[in-house]
């Protein structure tokens, strides 16, 4: 069990195409970290021209503290479920940040430091429901964030979702942790090989 931490300030982008369930994504994410783990969090929205098929993203700003500023400026953790938002949002990202695609969607990463899973792919043949995308996305994200309890998450999923589409989402939300466990390894280790490509980056531009 994670124990919860003292953030400053965590920023999160959840970013994609609209129809792929990001706004929902992020109303849980916020909710569950504000509600379940009692931190301060503010979560904004924008959506493209389109309902489907334009862009979409759901910020998420995570404190101990009071936030002063409600928008993201300096991205932690950046997830990119299409081609372009990854594209489009990964110059927001800090150095120390850490990249997450879905790599059904996602073909050419701007960097080749990043993290990866065919989200895509996982709801639609291994759960048989692509709408189910978000809560497996849900999944990966509790994995990597460090402040993030899974028991408590899965709760938030059922109090947000109706009660017909638990059992569905619940398998997607677990499948998505269990992948990024398998995949990207402890969760502390990863934070650190991020500060540690930062400070080599940095190193090697001075």
């Amino acid at each position: 069990m994670k124990k919860l931490q003292q953030i400053e300030r965590f920023e999160v982008r959840l970013s994609g195409t609209g129809g792929q369930g990001l706004i929902t994504l992020g109303r849980m994410l916020g909710y569950a970290l504000a509600i379940g783990h009692g931190y301060h969090v503010t979560q904004t929205q924008s959506y493209g021209p389109e309902a489907r098929g334009g862009s979409s993203r759901a910020d998420v700003v995570v404190s101990s503290k009071p936030i002063s500023y409600p928008k993201t400026e300096n991205l932690d953790l950046l997830v990119a479920l299409s081609q372009q938002a990854c594209n489009t949002y990964y110059h927001y990202m800090k150095r120390s940040g850490i990249l997450l695609v879905d790599t059904t969607l996602v073909q050419q990463p701007p960097t080749n430091v990043f993290l990866g899973l065919p989200f895509t792919e996982l709801a639609t043949k291994k759960i048989g429901n692509p709408l189910t995308l978000n809560t497996l996305v849900l999944g990966a994200v509790t994995h990597l964030l460090p402040f993030a309890e899974p028991r408590t998450m899965r709760t938030a999923l059922v109090e947000n979702l109706p009660a017909k589409i638990h059992e569905v989402n619940l398998k997607a939300f677990n499948l998505g942790l269990k992948q990024a466990r398998q995949q990207f390894g402890e969760t502390p280790g990863l934070w650190q090989a991020a500060e540690a490509q930062a400070e080599a980056e940095a190193d090697f531009s001075d």
